[in-house]
């Protein structure tokens, strides 16, 4: 940010949601305090239908074209002849666990519902739970369960719930939950908890795996608060993180995969531009991309009951 701020004369300040459940309420809490927000795909469409956004001038953003036009062209991005969104970075969900503490390599979402794994396993405190637990009931429509799909799901994290240490809220919680040996397996943002953890050098390593049921798959996009009064710094900031300070910068930081293979040509090693699928856009094909739920309320309903119950 401070190469940002010197070039641009723009002052950044950040603030952080536990998960894309919180963007919209945010927004209607405090109108006028946020100028750019960065929610996942899924959410893009609800933003824009609740009217806290505004289109974006495609022409304002430098290295708009360098994007995959399978992220900045299709989907929510794109909606009523307007570009609602540009996206910023993307990557997977996997599964994290402690190779010494599992006697083979796990390759199944069933590891998080073992109960020789009681009182090492956590998960993501989100909606994304019953994605999870869906698939390994053998659900393919994981983004429109009917109410007897979810009654199933309810039961099983429910079942669940003796083998959770913790549900965690940040990447920064979970690193902390696997750095200090409280949990031994959990989903995780690719690439992200396992280089936090493991660069702090323990006596011990984590290593991620997709599991056969398949991996999740997400990408955050920037949007513009709607009547923003920085909307001029907004554009700036925006271009900035297509460039290739911009982008080196996430994925190097992140560990998450970039949007703009253009920009990072020069300032990746081609090890790194293998790790971080730079050109390999079809590994998209591979992920269960997020949706936002054809029934949000009943799904956050199901999770919220699933936290509550004892």
């Amino acid at each position: 940010m401070a190469e940002f701020e010197k070039v641009s004369g723009c002052k950044v300040t950040t603030s952080y949601v536990g998960s894309n459940d919180d963007f919209a309420p945010k927004l209607a809490a405090g109108g006028g305090v946020y100028d750019i927000i960065t929610p996942s795909l899924d959410t893009v469409n609800l933003l824009r239908l609740a009217g806290f956004v505004q289109p974006i001038d495609t022409a304002k953003v430098e290295g708009f074209d360098g994007i995959y036009p399978e992220f900045s062209k299709t989907g929510d991005v794109v909606a009523d002849g307007s570009t609602w969104a540009v996206p910023l970075v993307w990557g997977s969900v996997s599964l994290i666990y402690r190779p010494d503490k599992f006697p083979s390599t796990p390759d199944s979402i069933g590891v998080l519902f073992d109960p020789a794994n009681k009182g090492k396993v956590s998960l993501w405190d989100d909606k994304s739970a019953i994605y999870w637990t869906a698939r390994y009931l053998g659900y393919d429509n994981v983004f429109d369960l009917t109410d007897e799909q979810l009654d199933a799901v309810k039961a099983k994290l429910i079942e669940q719930k003796p083998l959770i240490r913790k549900y965690w809220a940040s990447a920064g919680e979970l690193t902390e939950l696997m750095a200090n040996q409280e949990v031994f397996v959990s989903n995780a943002w690719t690439g992200l908890t396992s280089k936090d953890v493991n660069g702090l050098k323990k006596d011990f390593v984590v290593a991620e795996f997709s599991p056969k049921e398949k991996a999740e798959g997400w990408m955050d996009s920037m949007m513009l608060v709607k009547d923003t009064p920085n909307e001029e710094c907004a554009y700036k900031f925006i271009s900035f993180m297509q460039s290739a300070a911009g982008q080196c910068g996430i994925a190097t930081s992140t560990g998450y995969f970039p949007v703009n293979p253009k920009s990072v040509a020069g300032c990746m090693s081609d090890e790194l531009k293998k790790e971080r699928q730079v050109d390999n856009v079809e590994f998209v094909k591979s992920l269960v991309m997020w949706q936002q739920p054809k029934r949000l309320d009943k799904y956050l309903e199901v999770w919220n009951a699933v936290k509550a119950a004892p």
